[in-house]
């Protein structure tokens, strides 16, 4: 079974870190976004898909220096295609039941019972669905007592939704239902899901956590959700240390002086703090040097980033990587 990873897309939301690495490459708790999405998948799965555009020189550089057991195969995507259109673009790739999931959030959707489900259901389409508070930013699903979806409703008002279960990302299809797919940009939510749900539609709903990481306050929510659950990353623990406020994270090589970490920071290897500094709600990526006297809160701050003596950072991303095209 292939799976095709969804990384199209610049990042724009999430500059400048997208500046220096596609957004599918930030690391969230010591690894890769899209690496936490190839790793759920079932043994099954046997080559994963991404067609990617934007700096895929760097996707290439990425998985030559960090070579998996997975088969990937990265194909260019010479214009932005959409969902669908990226899937059209691969199709080649394709030989039978295939996946398409997002490579850019986090979820804990069993990807093994995912599949299941949709042979169980002998479905033509089965989606991942999460339930939100607010679905007005989303598309919602009319979902029956069997699990087959009878219709969709684009970013409704709040009191005309007819659901709070959204599109989670992760889609289970059919062979067949790359003949729906036009070539050249289409949308998969907007063009293809309309077209094809008299076919036999199905969605599962699971529980558990679901991040899309596209903004500031998203990325640094996928770190504060995995570390509630006891997720550590690489090299990292939830340390003793008395001035490391819990849950927090702090990578083996960080060099730290004095300073309070935490709760809800990640520090990565390579980092250097100085003394009465307070560092809260945060990630400080590799061989950041944080000045003395900083007081640094929901902020992410980039690899090789040097925050002078007595800086307060809140609320901002701070990289030294510049635009291309300035």
């Amino acid at each position: 079974m292939k799976a095709v990873l969804l990384v199209g897309g610049m990042g724009t939301r999430l500059r400048p870190l997208t500046y220096r690495i596609p957004k599918p490459l930030i690391p969230v708790m010591g690894k890769p976004l899209m690496m936490h999405v190839i790793d759920s998948l079932p043994d099954e799965v046997d080559e994963t898909i991404v067609p990617i555009g934007y700096k895929m020189d760097v996707m290439e550089d990425y998985l030559r220096r960090n070579p998996t057991q997975r088969k990937i195969t990265i194909v260019e995507e010479n214009k932005p295609m959409g969902t669908g259109g990226a899937v059209k673009n691969v199709e080649d790739y394709i030989d039978g039941p295939f996946l398409v999931i997002n490579g850019d959030s986090i979820s804990s959707l069993d990807v093994s019972r995912f599949i299941e489900y949709h042979r169980e259901k002998k479905a033509f389409a089965t989606i991942s669905l999460w339930e939100v508070e607010d679905p007005t930013p989303f598309g919602v699903v009319d979902l029956g007592a069997n699990g087959q979806i009878h219709r969709f409703q684009e970013k409704p008002n709040k009191d005309e939704a007819f659901s709070r279960l959204i599109n989670a990302g992760a889609y289970a299809l059919e062979y067949e239902a790359l003949d729906y797919i036009g070539k050249g940009f289409v949308s998969m939510e907007r063009e293809v899901f309309p077209r094809i749900v008299e076919k036999g539609m199905y969605g599962l709903r699971f529980q558990g956590h679901w991040v899309d990481c596209g903004t500031r306050e998203n990325l640094l929510n996928a770190f504060w959700t995995l570390m509630r659950e006891g997720t550590y990353g690489e090299g990292g623990n939830g340390s003793h240390d008395p001035d490391v406020v819990l849950p927090a994270v702090v990578e083996d090589g960080a060099d730290i002086t004095d300073a309070v970490i935490g709760p809800y920071a990640y520090i990565s290897k390579g980092t250097v703090i100085g003394s009465s500094t307070k560092i809260e709600w945060s990630v400080i990526y590799r061989d950041a040097r944080i000045g003395r006297g900083c007081t640094i809160k929901n902020s992410v701050i980039d690899v090789d980033v040097t925050v002078p003596d007595g800086t307060m950072v809140t609320d901002t991303v701070i990289s030294n990587a510049v635009s291309p095209a300035g």
